[in-house]
C-alpha cells in the first residue's frame, strides 16, 4: 500500500506543475503534507520532517550552489569561459568537443562532490554552446553523465565508501573495478545516447550565458583554466594530504577543516576575484555586484531543491523505504541483480541516491555472507541502482532542469533517461565482471 501512495505522491506532484502550473517549490510542500498525512506520519511531526528535509538539503549545498555561481559568473563575465572555450575547440575541434567534455567532467568527478563539480562544469559547458551555437544538452549531457557516475560507483563519494565500509569491500578493489564499469558506462550514456536528442531545445540561464569580448581583452591560459579549476586542485590536493597525514590525530580537525567543499569554493571565488576581477581591470565593487546577481539567479533553484528535500524526508521518516525493501527480500534473483532492484525502487521513491544506497545495504548486508558475491561488486551493484530514473524527487532533476531550462517532459527525455541508461549499464558490468572473476 505504501508504494500506491507514493506513487500516487510522485504523480499529483508533476500534475501540480505541469497541468495546474503551480511554482515547483510550492508543490513540493503541498506534496510533502499529503504523503506524510497518508503515510500515517504523526501529524505533529510533518512539519518538523519537511523542515528537517529542507535544512538537511540546503545545509549541504546552498553554500556551494551560491559560491559556485559567483565563480561561474564571474568566469563567464571576465571572457576566461570564452578563453577556456576557444582553446578547448582548438585542441580537439568541434567535432570531439563532447568527448573533451566527457573527459574532463571524469577526471574532475572523481574527487568533486556532485553539486560542485555541477555548478563548476556548467558555465563552462555554456560558454562553448553560446560561442559556437552547439545544441546545450547535447553537449552537456555527456559531462554530467561523467560526474553522476562518479557519484554513485566511485570512492571516495559518500555513498560508495560507506558501502565499502558496510560490506567489508576494499576501497582499492571497489574503485578498479569501478572505473572498469564507469568508462562504458558514461560513453554509451554520454556521446552515444546525446545524438537522439539533438533537436531538444534548450535555453540554459541567462546568468551563465558569457558575453563576446575581444580577443586581446580576454584573459591569460593559464590564468583562465587554472582560475576556473582551482576549486578541482583544491580538493585533489586535500584528498591526498588527508590520504597521508590522516593517522595523525594532531592534524585531523585542520584537515576536516581544509577539505571541506564549502571552504574551498570561498577561497575560489576569493582568489577570482583577484585574478580575473582586479586584476583584470575590474574594481572590487563591479566584482562584487556580479557576484550578487548570481546568487539572485540561483534562488529559486535553492528553494526547488530544498522542496525536494522536504518530500525525501517526510517518505525517509514513514518508513517507506525500508518496507519497500524488505518486501523486495523474498525474491527469487541472484543477489547483485536483488540489490540493484532494492537500490532503483527506493531510488525512483525517495529521490536520494545517498539513502537508495544505505537503505539497501542494511537490507543487503546480512544476506551477503552466505552469498558467495563479491563485496567489491555488491558495492557497484547498489551504487549503479541508486541512480536508475532520477525524477522530480531527485534534487539533480531540477539542478539540471533549472540550469538548463528545460520543460519537465524534456528533462525526463534527457536526464531521467541519461541516469537510467547509466544504472542499467551498471548493473550489465557488475554481472560480466561476477561472470570473470566469479
Amino acid at each position: 500500500m505504501s508504494i500506491v501512495i507514493v506513487l500516487v505522491c510522485i504523480v499529483i506532484l508533476i500534475l501540480l506543475i505541469t497541468w495546474g502550473k503551480l511554482n515547483a517549490f510550492l508543490a513540493f510542500l503541498i506534496v510533502s503534507l499529503m504523503a506524510g498525512l497518508f503515510l500515517r506520519l504523526p501529524a505533529e511531526k510533518i512539519m518538523a520532517s519537511i523542515q528537517q528535509g529542507m535544512g538537511d538539503t540546503l545545509g549541504g549545498l546552498v553554500s556551494i550552489i551560491c559560491l559556485g555561481a559567483m565563480l561561474g559568473k564571474l568566469v563567464a563575465e571576465s571572457g576566461a569561459a570564452q578563453k577556456i572555450a576557444t582553446v578547448l575547440m582548438n585542441a580537439f575541434g568541434v567535432r570531439y568537443l563532447q568527448w573533451a567534455l566527457m573527459i574532463t567532467g571524469f577526471i574532475i568527478g572523481i574527487p568533486l562532490f556532485y553539486g560542485v563539480g555541477f555548478v563548476l562544469m556548467v558555465p563552462l559547458i555554456f560558454s562553448v554552446v553560446y560561442q559556437y551555437k552547439l545544441p546545450a544538452v547535447y553537449i552537456g549531457l555527456p559531462m554530467l553523465a561523467a560526474l553522476s557516475v562518479t557519484h554513485g560507483f566511485l570512492p571516495p563519494h559518500p555513498s560508495p565508501t560507506a558501502l565499502v565500509t558496510q560490506f567489508g569491500a576494499g576501497m582499492g578493489a571497489t574503485l578498479l573495478y569501478g572505473l572498469v564499469i564507469a568508462i562504458p558506462a558514461i560513453v554509451i550514456a554520454g556521446p552515444l545516447f546525446s545524438r537522439t536528442i539533438k533537436n531538444i531545445s534548450a535555453q540554459p540561464l541567462e546568468t551563465f550565458r558569457p558575453q563576446t569580448i575581444d580577443k586581446a581583452k580576454l584573459p591569460g591560459t593559464a590564468v583562465s583554466f587554472i582560475t576556473s579549476l582551482l576549486p578541482v586542485f583544491l580538493l585533489t590536493a586535500t584528498t591526498v594530504v588527508t590520504y597521508f597525514f590522516n593517522e595523525y590525530e594532531s592534524f585531523k580537525g585542520i584537515l576536516t577543516l581544509i577539505s571541506e567543499p564549502a571552504l574551498i569554493m570561498l577561497v575560489s571565488v576569493l582568489v577570482a576575484a583577484f585574478t580575473l576581477g582586479v586584476g583584470n581591470g575590474r574594481k572590487m565593487k563591479d566584482v562584487m555586484h556580479i557576484y550578487g546577481e548570481a546568487v539572485k539567479d540561483v534562488g529559486m533553484i535553492l528553494l526547488i531543491i530544498a522542496g525536494s528535500g522536504a518530500l525525501k524526508q517526510v517518505l525517509t521518516d514513514s518508513g517507506v523505504s525500508k518496507e519497500i525493501a524488505s518486501a523486495l527480500q523474498t525474491w527469487p534473483v541472484h543477489p547483485l541483480i536483488l540489490a540493484w532492484c532494492m537500490a532503483g525502487i527506493i531510488r525512483i521513491c525517495v529521490g536520494s541516491a545517498t539513502v537508495a544506497g544505505l537503505t539497501t545495504a542494511g537490507i543487503i548486508a546480512p544476506l551477503l555472507a552466505g552469498s558467495g558475491v563479491d563485496p567489491n561488486l555488491m558495492v557497484l551493484s547498489v551504487g549503479a541502482g541508486s541512480l536508475l530514473f532520477s525524477h522530480v524527487n531527485d534534487a539533480g532533476f531540477w539542478l539540471f532542469k533549472e540550469y538548463f531550462n528545460l520543460s519537465i517532459k524534456d528533462t525526463i527525455k534527457t536526464w531521467s533517461v541519461m541516469e537510467t541508461i547509466v544504472a542499467v549499464t551498471g548493473l550489465a558490468g557488475v554481472m560480466i565482471l561476477d561472470g570473470i572473476i566469479g
